[in-house]
């Protein structure tokens, strides 16, 4: 019949909430989230929503573990440098996202918001088995290439931490090229391998 909108799926309808409340929060900010204005934005009614979810605050949560990458290094464990530098182009290409910034927005108001962004690092980051190069630095110490004691807290985050400095520092993302430094002068030697040049 003209004029009537198809039903969506249940997929449909999840992309297009989790779509919603991402922009919900770039348009009025994380004290202003509600169920109202996610469900109004994706065209839903809000006893859809709390079907599923009980706040906008776990809306905002399930898209942004939806969204946020899984590294997967290659099963072979015989390229440590390319598998780091595929973990940090991925980093990056997420960073573009809007989802990376809806995280970027989170953490930044974590005095106000405190539980919302330690569920982040719980639900979002670690439910996913790690982040990044740290990911990829357990598999190879796992599959026995690289020593496990040398895995510190500050070695697994030291590629994300220049990742994220440089593109604070420049308002840009780093290049491939960059990347490849990254690992070359910074993460490969701590990690027990001489510095690439």
């Amino acid at each position: 019949m003209a004029g009537t909108r198809a039903r969506r799926t249940d997929a449909e309808l999840m992309a297009a909430v989790r779509a919603a409340v991402v922009e919900e929060l770039a348009e009025v900010g994380l004290g202003k989230l509600t169920m109202e204005g996610i469900a109004h934005r994706a065209g839903t009614a809000k006893t859809s929503l709390y079907r599923r979810w009980d706040s906008p605050q776990a809306v905002l949560l399930d898209a942004l573990r939806a969204e946020f990458p899984q590294e997967r290094p290659r099963t072979t464990s015989d390229d440590l440098r390319q598998d780091l530098i595929d973990a940090l182009a991925l980093m990056v290409r997420w960073m573009a996202t809007p989802t990376a910034r809806a995280v970027a927005s989170v953490l930044a108001e974590r005095d106000r918001y405190p539980e919302l962004a330690d569920a982040i690092y719980a639900h979002v980051f670690d439910s996913k088995g790690g982040r990044f190069t740290s990911t990829v630095l357990r598999h190879y110490a796992d599959a026995g290439a690289l020593d496990p004691a040398l895995l510190t807290p500050v070695v697994t985050d030291i590629g994300e931490a220049l990742v994220l400095k440089l593109a604070f520092d420049s308002d840009e993302l780093p290049t491939e090229h960059t990347l490849a430094a990254i690992v070359d002068q910074a993460i490969l030697p701590a990690v027990g391998f001489p510095p690439m040049q």
